[in-house]
């Protein structure tokens, strides 16, 4: 397993790291298998941004007399309220979630302390300015955190943190579709239609300049939603057509500032499978062709989320809703944070009257009342 030194932080990181999706509901011997596969792959970089208590426990267990061989990403401002994740800025929370945290890991430190899903500038302003990034400067200076993070979906926002001199590593969302869209406080504008109508290698300037700019301030990206949350691999691709786990792997890891991609895996193979791009040739790995023929592909009854299926006589976002279900069947499951996106929006899928006006100005033939009530199902309302 190749390593990268992550920014100026000066610690050094596995290409290949482990998201927490694969290790959250599950028994202590699955969480052990786990860091057991990891450690004799040499990946050693893990990202806790879940809060869930049975989760943080059987970690620190798994991690007892190998501490020192891992990296821990830890995430600030996550708690476990009411059975289940919240984020929040409320310091007293922001406390206890992190002590917890410690606790049941069983760790003194941790190399990474993440301020959590910052995605609008009102949002980094409040962090910046308050008692969430006065927290975290205490926690580096009393030699709790080695490094102080930022996790974001918003170039704008990821931009502003790195040029603060405030964090010396940025958790980003990084694909081939993503890096397409400019930026937004929005994360399900990222698969807007119009963004597909131009070759896709064009890069959005923001992202690029945001790449560019940890580049050269030495701040290291830890890239979630590689897979754009598996989508990209399957059918559900933005494309209309898969990529590779390779191709999207690699397209990560050869943007400028990038150490290491955090796997997904919710399986022993899956994770195996994102190890052996570290033997994978470079044919394998090659995504420009890939890349370069995708808008020849036909996007018919394909919900791009453009939005001109607006507007709806009941205020309901469509196309967020269709994303949040997209995200979840993908999966087979509806992960926290998409549980959290769809809770906190305006209007929901049960309000759907089924008029069908959203779907006689779909340019895509979309079957948005039956994605609607597939949405009430899976979300419960």
């Amino acid at each position: 397993m190749k390593q990268r030194v992550l920014g100026r932080t000066g610690i050094r990181v596995s290409e290949i790291g482990m998201g927490c999706e694969g290790l959250v509901d599950k028994p202590y011997e699955e969480v052990k298998a786990f860091v057991d596969l990891m450690e004799q792959a040499g990946v050693n970089c893990i990202d806790l941004y879940s809060p869930e208590p049975g989760f943080r426990t059987n970690l620190g267990l798994a991690l007892q007399g190998r501490r020192e061989k891992f990296v821990l990403q830890a995430h600030l401002c996550t708690i476990w309220k009411d059975g289940q994740y919240k984020r929040t800025r409320d310091i007293s929370e922001v406390r206890e979630g992190f002590e917890d945290q410690l606790a049941r890991l069983g760790t003194g430190t941790v190399e990474i302390g993440m301020v959590h899903y910052v995605d609008s500038m009102s949002d980094w302003e409040e962090v910046r300015g308050g008692s969430v990034m006065r927290y975290a400067l205490a926690l580096r200076d009393a030699g709790t955190l080695k490094s102080i993070g930022l996790s974001s979906h918003n170039p704008e926002v990821a931009l502003a943190a790195v040029r603060s001199g405030l964090i010396n590593v940025l958790m980003f969302s990084v694909n081939p579709c993503y890096d397409l869209q400019p930026a937004s406080e929005d994360v399900e504008e990222l698969w807007a239609e119009k963004s597909y109508e131009k070759p896709l290698l064009n890069m959005d300037p923001q992202r690029q300049a945001l790449y560019e700019e940890c580049q050269r301030l030495g701040v290291g990206i830890t890239v979630m939603k590689a897979f754009g949350g598996g989508d990209l691999l399957s059918e559900y691709s933005p494309a209309g057509k898969a990529l590779t786990l390779y191709q999207c792997l690699h397209y990560a890891l050869t943007r400028p500032g990038v150490a290491s991609v955090m796997s997904g895996a919710r399986t022993l193979d899956e994770l195996r499978a994102c190890i052996s791009y570290e033997d994978a040739s470079e044919g394998e790995k090659d995504y420009a062709a890939a890349l370069a023929s995708l808008p020849k592909i036909s996007w018919e009854g394909h919900c791009m989320y453009c939005g001109h299926c607006a507007p709806c006589p009941k205020g309901i976002d469509v196309a967020a809703v269709t994303k949040f279900l997209h995200l979840s069947e993908s999966q087979g499951e509806v992960p926290e944070t998409v549980r959290e996106h769809y809770a906190v929006l305006a209007h929901s899928a049960a309000e759907c009257i089924h008029c069908g006006m959203c779907e006689t100005r779909c340019p895509f033939h979309v079957p948005v009342r039956e994605n609607m009530k597939r949405a009430q199902e899976i979300f419960g309302k």
